[in-house]
């Protein structure tokens, strides 16, 4: 289904072809947050980092990471920066989406644990068939919300909860 998040704005669109690029830059900015703040986070997430944030800091003066930044685990805060982002026309520019690609691909390989925070939330969301697999997250693993799926929910392999093996 294209771009693998872990942290989606509530308002993406799943599109056959992936995730649209507001949802994959906003996952990366709470995903580098995360990882960035840990003493033990790797040069390459940091570096990949600071290279997006230094983009959309430039090309966007308007639009405050803050609150992401603080409080990456907070859908509410990932939401009001992608509407912040979406105003000031960021959906658009390919060089932030692929330095957002960037700080996805460094946590991936780096610091996936930083990850496991949020697991999947989805609102809004729009889609044929909806398949979620192999979660896992400190917190809770899957949210949806006020969706409209045509087909199959396939949801498996969610592990949740502190320490928790047991899905919830």
């Amino acid at each position: 289904m294209g771009e693998d998040l872990p942290y989606p704005s509530s308002r993406s669109r799943w599109k056959t072809s992936g995730v649209d690029p507001v949802t994959v830059v906003v996952s990366a900015i709470a995903l580098g947050a995360v990882a960035g703040l840990r003493d033990a986070a790797t040069e390459a997430v940091k570096d990949a980092y600071a290279v997006l944030r230094r983009l959309v800091r430039d090309r966007y003066a308007e639009v405050d990471l803050g609150a992401v930044e603080r409080r990456p685990d907070s859908a509410a805060k990932r939401e009001s920066l992608t509407e912040d982002l979406i105003a000031e026309g960021a959906a658009d520019d390919a060089e932030v989406l692929a330095a957002a690609r960037t700080v996805l691909a460094a946590v991936r390989e780096h610091e996936s644990s930083a990850a496991g925070v949020v697991g999947v939330d989805l609102d809004e969301i729009e889609a044929a068939a909806v398949q979620i697999a192999d979660v896992t997250s400190t917190q809770t693993g899957v949210k949806v919300r006020r969706a409209k799926v045509a087909g199959a929910i396939d949801i498996r392999g969610v592990q949740a909860g502190e320490g928790s093996p047991h899905p919830r």
